[in-house]
């Protein structure tokens, strides 16, 4: 063994199964690069466009306000959530309420995609890291038992080349949950968010008089 390693080095000593827990590594860091970019790109603030929507409902201006909802950028991920409610406020309160529903489904599925490939990779790579350790102890324990002259610089070689796949294994599942849970923090504030401001919403359009009275729930 000698005293410093270089990365090329340090992955040659894990054996095969670096290669598996390699390309795990780079799917996690495309995965959390990817969905970082994702939502800041889009605006995911909300108390902007519910202020607005509201001050026009609540002055009987339900029109301008679809109208001001179709206008926003589809970087708003709420407007479009906002403006199903809006626009179904005539056709009853149940409805109005199940489109709005939908379509906030549809953005947090959109959010959220790659979220299961992350909790994946942070179950597998432990896993394949360990099964590379496994690996590599079964072969050390065959050099032993060939070895005629066995010292403890032997074993102790062989043991620490196979713990190497356990290592990379936990960082790449840590990073990847630590990725998972920021980036799953976040949409579940958005969600939360327009839960609230679609039952806000709701019950201005109600007292604007936009829903019929006959498709209100008792």
């Amino acid at each position: 063994m000698t005293d410093g390693w270089s990365l090329i080095e340090f992955f040659k000593l894990g054996g095969a199964f670096m290669w598996p827990l390699l390309a795990f590594s780079i799917a996690t860091v495309a995965l959390v690069s990817e969905r970082v970019a994702y939502l800041l790109w889009h605006d995911l603030r909300i108390p902007d466009l519910r202020d607005e929507a509201g001050r026009l409902i609540r002055g009987g201006q339900v029109s301008e306000a679809e109208a001001f909802l179709e206008g926003q950028s589809r970087k708003k991920a709420a407007a479009t959530v906002f403006l199903e409610l809006v626009r179904n406020a005539r056709r009853g309160e149940r409805r109005m309420e199940k489109a709005a529903e939908a379509e906030a489904e549809e953005r947090l599925r959109r959010l959220e995609s790659g979220f299961t490939y992350l909790t994946a990779i942070a179950s597998l790579a432990p896993l394949t890291g360990f099964l590379g350790t496994v690996s590599g102890m079964i072969a050390a324990f065959r050099s032993i038992a060939s070895a005629d002259d066995v010292s403890a610089q032997l074993v102790a070689n062989g043991i620490y080349e196979a713990l190497i796949t356990t290592v990379y294994g936990l960082c790449i599942a840590i990073v990847a949950l630590i990725g998972y849970n920021l980036l799953a923090r976040r949409v579940d504030g958005f969600a939360a968010d327009v839960t609230k401001a679609v039952s806000d919403l709701s019950a201005e359009l109600m007292d604007a008089g936009a829903v019929p009275a006959e498709h209100r729930s008792e």
